[in-house]
């Protein structure tokens, strides 16, 4: 069916009106608000005090989530809402990664708070149609697509009943849809999902964007915790946004010569620099690769290792060779940092696809080692075939890597079995397996559903069906506070296993990354120095989701003399770049300090809506133990001279005459105190008591001693 019949059919149930409205440094001073279970649209104001205290992005996600739902909403509730925002730097044009989106949600697979920074079109153009934020609750009956149209001030409802639901076709077909003509494409920005997210609680949204050299539409993932199983829960078929086309100021910022001032220094960085440096304009965070690799940090075969000979089959050599060069590869405009990389015209060998010639973004670094080398699969044509259709078929690449790995070694224990699982021969290194279970994951059928779920309802499942032992599943299964282990090997670095665990929404990179910091340059020795750098990082990180922005140009190049500064971890000069900026766009006057009680704020805030939900305390962050040590007697031998040594330099115990059972005994009771012990430095630091409860002394330093925070805070204290 033509594009123009598919919109022939569309049934309009809400149209609303609109005053069009510059925005005034960084805000539309209003936001969005969509309820698809009585079809009402209205503009809900935002007051000085919340962009005071929650600045933008994930903040502004946050807040009005909190407002909209009760401490026992359910994902599947209508009341549950998905809320996206840039935030106040968001949308600028002069600095590289500032085209982000944040979106938040109640996760279908933590049943906690769930938020994902994502890049595309999306949220520039909405804040450029008008709209801080969006938030969106409710329950559609049909398929639904709303569409905010910034160019006429019109939001509309319509059902949508004849478009496809995967996001590779579905994109372009709204592009086209909604565009006036060939050149308006670059205007329109699509959200969707895909038919497995249906069927899936791994699923995730695209997030679109025009490629005006390549003639088609990309696409950026928000991965974690399931929010595209929300999205196609509340039978939303796409968002569509529409801008009248990018200007130089849209934001109105207060000194635009100090924006293009650092704008300029850091893309002289990029071109002097990158190629000697992390290599993101040639193979994106593909470079990661053979680095983690190098460093025994690459995941293999469920997490029992860090390396593996045939990991140059798929390193950045190899998937630079499939990638297309000599085409600007941002996700937003004027990012020099061009880190987007592209298979074009990749011919797809299973599926509903088969045969035809698609585009593939990616793959990058998580999905390389989540489809790649944690299943043992060493095929760089099968990892882009299956990043391909987990992102058209809406699911998280690093949940679908990691459940896989985990259901691998299920498998090879006999927990797992043909039987059990419809004839799939599921070990280490089956490709085809895969394949056929992410097929009937889009379909809705078989083993491909179980794998779906996740780890955590994976392990509930085996546990209770089929027998298997709570005490080895709970080791080995890589998900804490239900969120699957985004692909990095922490047993040598207690920070990193820190900064998983202890994050508000489970463990995901985008929140510290502390390995090289601390297991290989050794720069945080003590207790206080891993809790400094999990107080410090964590915030820092946060900051980028409070204003729209992209994490990746602030270390993934660094100023050639930034190892000669105090803090090189921090790249104090890009660090100066971001409060430059802030300043620059808002007119206000922040300093580095102010810049991490920003998301202090934010970030005590989130840790109490958890609590509130029932979560956020000392146990929700404990890890499975494979994320700090061997599990197994093939992983402790696997590694047996660095072990050894460990345990008679570092535990004070002599390995000689002990069996490996005995020796994985001991190093385990050591490794697991030392991370008790990382609790208690983290959480002073942090402001936080023994049980991981903010206190309220310190939310009253912070501002954010709000009478509804309190409330919740008390109830924890006092028990």
């Amino acid at each position: 069916m033509s594009v123009k019949n598919m919109k022939i059919k569309h049934k309009l149930l809400k149209e609303y009106t609109y005053e069009l409205s510059e925005l005034y440094r960084g805000y539309a001073n209003r936001t969005l608000y969509v309820n698809l279970s009585d079809n009402s649209i209205k503009e809900k104001p935002v007051s000085e005090e919340m962009k005071e205290k929650f600045i933008g992005g994930k903040g502004f996600g946050l807040r009005l989530l909190w407002d909209a739902t009760k401490g026992d909403t359910k994902w599947d509730d209508p009341e549950n809402e998905i809320n996206i925002a840039a935030g106040p730097i968001g949308g600028i044009t002069q600095y590289s990664g500032c085209g982000k989106s944040l979106v938040v949600s109640i996760s279908p697979t933590t049943d906690s708070i769930m938020d994902c920074n994502v890049g595309g079109y999306f949220g520039p153009f909405l804040k450029f149609a008008g709209f801080d934020a969006l938030e969106i609750q409710g329950k559609a009956e049909k398929d639904v697509v709303v569409i905010i149209d910034g160019t006429k001030g019109t939001v509309r409802i319509e059902e949508a009943p004849k478009e496809a639901v995967d996001s590779h076709v579905l994109a372009e077909q709204l592009t086209e849809m909604y565009a006036n003509d060939d050149n308006d494409k670059r205007n329109i920005a699509v959200v969707s999902s895909g038919k497995a997210a249906e069927y899936a609680l791994i699923g995730m949204l695209n997030f679109s964007w025009y490629d005006v050299r390549r003639k088609t539409c990309r696409l950026k993932q928000a991965g974690r915790g399931g929010i595209g199983t929300v999205f196609r829960n509340k039978k939303i078929k796409a968002l569509v946004a529409k801008s009248s086309g990018v200007k130089g100021d849209m934001n109105h910022v207060a000194d635009m010569k100090a924006i293009r001032e650092r704008g300029r220094n850091f893309s002289r960085e990029m071109r002097e620099l990158d190629d000697s440096q992390a290599r993101m304009r040639t193979v994106g965070t593909a470079h990661l690769v053979e680095i983690m690799n190098d460093y025994d940090l690459l995941p293999t075969y469920n997490f029992k290792f860090g390396s593996h000979p045939e990991t140059k089959k798929i390193d950045s050599k190899a998937l630079e060779a499939k990638f297309t060069h000599g085409l600007p590869d941002g996700c937003w405009l004027g990012c020099t940092m061009s880190c987007c990389k592209a298979v074009d015209g990749f011919e797809l060998k299973t599926g509903p696809y088969k045969g035809q010639k698609v585009i593939v973004d990616g793959p990058e670094y998580e999905t390389v080692g989540g489809l790649g080398s944690n299943s043992g699969i060493f095929d760089p044509d099968h990892v882009i075939e299956c990043n391909f259709y987990c992102d058209t078929y809406g699911i998280d690449t690093i949940s679908f890597g990691t459940s896989t790995a985990f259901a691998m070694e299920c498998f090879e224990k006999g927990i797992l079995n043909e039987e059990r699982i419809g004839g799939l021969k599921f070990n280490f290194g089956n490709a085809n397996a895969v394949m056929e279970a992410l097929h009937q994951m889009a379909r809705g059928e078989g083993f491909g559903v179980v794998l779906g779920s996740g780890v955590r309802k994976m392990k509930e499942k085996f546990i209770k069906e089929y027998g298997a032992d709570p005490k080895f599943l709970q080791d080995i299964g890589m998900e804490n506070k239900g969120l699957e282990y985004s692909q990095y090997v922490a047993k040598e670095s207690l920070a990193q296993q820190g900064g998983f665990a202890m994050t508000n929404k489970g463990p995901q990179h985008d929140e510290a990354w502390l390995i090289f910091m601390d297991m290989v340059n050794k720069q945080i020795p003590t207790f206080e120095n891993k809790a400094e750098a999990l107080h410090y990082f964590p915030m820092f990180r946060t900051w980028f989701g409070l204003m729209g922005l992209c994490k990746l140009p602030w270390n993934d190049v660094e100023p050639a003399d930034n190892a000669e500064t105090d803090e090189p971890a921090k790249v104090p000069e890009h660090v100066d770049n971001y409060v430059t900026i802030f300043n620059a766009v808002t007119g206000k006057s922040i300093d580095k300090y102010e810049l991490i009680r920003q998301s202090e704020r934010v970030y005590n805030f989130q840790r109490i809506f958890n609590l509130r939900r029932g979560f956020g305390k000392r146990e929700n962050d404990a890890q499975p133990y494979r994320a700090a040590g061997p599990v197994t007697v093939e992983e402790y031998e696997s590694r047996k001279d660095r072990y050894d040594k460990q345990m008679k330099e570092i535990i004070g115990v002599d390995h000689e005459g002990k069996t490996t059972e005995e020796k994985i005994a001991i190093t385990r009771k050591y490794r697991e105190n030392v991370y008790e012990k990382l609790l208690d430095a983290v959480y002073k630091r942090r402001g936080w008591t023994k049980n991981g409860i903010p206190t309220i002394e310190h939310l009253k330093e912070l501002g954010m001693d709000l009478p509804e925070l309190i409330e919740v805070v008390k109830r924890h204290l006092e028990k």
